[in-house]
């Protein structure tokens, strides 16, 4: 009997959390919207630009400055060091390949097993290919005694620390 009620009630509960509130005042006549059919919506007003000016800004935001350039350089390489470790006991492995990752890439690589890992040492300097008008993400290329990995990094601001986001293992 008790479940029963209950169900009721969380029935009742969210039929009336759904339903449209009636206005508790009265309505005046500006209230009232009227809607007309429109244009569906654009990024672009007729092929130009909507930027004030038809200018684009330089930048998303972060601008890239040598600082960001070497850090992104030395968190795609460390976590690839971190990653690189196939023979390193499963948890042990995790948490210090977790430390570099965004909250995604946790997910995403929570079930590898360090075992399956086909790479072994990263062989040489990390290279950034910079998009000067973003400076949220980068892409990095570090290269491995299996070939080139890209690492896809990302920042919430200027001073946030650089996050993998994914890795991609060399073209077989």
């Amino acid at each position: 009997m008790k479940r029963s009620l209950l169900a009721a009630i969380a029935a009742v509960l969210l039929c009336t959390a759904c339903a449209p509130t009636a206005p508790t005042g009265p309505v005046s006549s500006s209230a009232t919207a009227s809607v007309s059919p429109t244009a569906p919506a654009s990024l672009s007003a007729g092929g130009r630009s909507q930027a004030p000016d038809g200018t684009v800004p330089p930048t998303s935001g972060i601008a890239w400055d040598e600082e960001s350039k070497t850090e992104a350089a030395g968190v795609a390489s460390r976590a690839m060091a971190d990653y690189a470790r196939p023979g390193t006991e499963a948890t042990r492995w995790a948490n210090d390949f977790a430390r570099w990752l965004t909250p995604q890439a946790t997910a995403d690589y929570s079930m590898v097993d360090p075992a399956n890992v086909p790479v072994s040492r990263v062989t040489g300097p990390a290279t950034l290919a910079v998009d000067e008008s973003n400076g949220y993400g980068v892409t990095v290329t570090v290269p491995t005694d299996v070939g080139p990995y890209a690492v896809q990094l990302l920042r919430t601001s200027a001073e946030s620390t650089w996050k993998v986001n994914r890795l991609t293992p060399p073209a077989s």
